[in-house]
């Protein structure tokens, strides 16, 4: 069986994707935040489905019993939903692609994905991803990049990722643009480490900002600019009932500025730990 699922094929202009996966390339759920984001703000309708059965451990990604007005139960499953974004005061439309990231079989399953998106005749690919980074959250979310061509970096004045290591979904689904010749750009933002436990509209702005100035659109970032700026104050709120929390705050702006790193040690990430703990308490 087919584990694409189509359920149509739109008529899309010239489009881009963003691709957002939840899971190990989100967070402060940024990525995944930003697109669901502009999927709730624009014309979209989903046109395909990755059918999860061969990608997901169900005991990891649990299916969701739902009821409707009716009363009627039925299951929700994790799956990859691609949208057809129609922009239509716009040169462009768009593709969004956005589920969690899958457990088994990366390589079928991007693969699957670019087939997709090449049925689609999208002429870019744009993936979002986000980390936990020393910076903080009074600077401007520092943004980098990775593509499957690093001129399309120097193109879009992206500072290139140096990063080494482990990686998840979003380098694999990479890989297969480059396969099939679709050129690709990765955006990956920096998240501060002491806000990690909270979905962060701050970095989600800044992702979809510079997502949509890659893609060539224009993105009503509004609604989201102004739940970015309040999650902004709370924070500064809380954080000005403690000394050490500000001293601490001062310092990783100094060592950010300067292009440095803190190594926190044993005491500072008790204090990183305890920051947590404190704007957990403060809602």
């Amino acid at each position: 069986m087919d584990p694409i699922r189509r359920m149509g094929r739109p008529a899309l202009r010239s489009p881009r994707a963003l691709l957002a996966f939840e899971g190990w390339n989100d967070a402060s759920s940024a990525a995944s935040g930003a697109v669901d984001y502009l999927l709730g703000h624009v014309d979209a309708e989903p046109f395909a489905v990755i059918e999860p059965e061969e990608f997901y451990d169900f005991q990891e990604h649990r299916p969701h019993v739902l009821i409707d007005e009716g009363g009627t139960r039925h299951l929700s499953w994790p799956m990859i939903r691609c949208f057809a974004v129609g922009l239509h005061s716009q040169p462009r439309d768009l593709v969004a692609v956005t589920g969690p990231e899958p457990n088994h079989r990366w390589k079928t399953f991007t693969r699957l994905v670019t087939s997709v998106l090449s049925e689609s005749d999208v002429e870019m690919v744009i993936t979002l991803g986000a980390f936990i980074g020393e910076v903080a959250h009074t600077r401007p979310v520092p943004i980098v990049g990775v593509a499957t061509d690093p001129g399309l970096l120097v193109e879009h004045g992206l500072p290139a990722s140096s990063y080494e290591g482990p990686t998840g979904i979003v380098a694999v689904m990479l890989e297969a643009c480059r396969e099939v010749g679709i050129p690709a750009v990765s955006l990956w933002a920096a998240a501060p480490h002491y806000l990690a436990a909270n979905p962060n509209p701050a970095v989600m702005l800044a992702l979809l900002q510079r997502a949509s100035a890659v893609a060539g659109v224009e993105v009503d970032t509004t609604e989201l600019a102004k739940v970015a700026s309040e999650f902004q104050a709370r924070v500064d709120s809380a954080l000005e009932r403690s000394d050490e929390f500000a001293e601490y705050l001062v310092r990783l702006e100094e060592e950010e500025g300067g292009g440095g790193r803190i190594d926190p040690g044993r005491a500072g990430v008790q204090l990183i730990s305890e920051i947590e703990q404190f704007l957990r308490r403060q809602g």
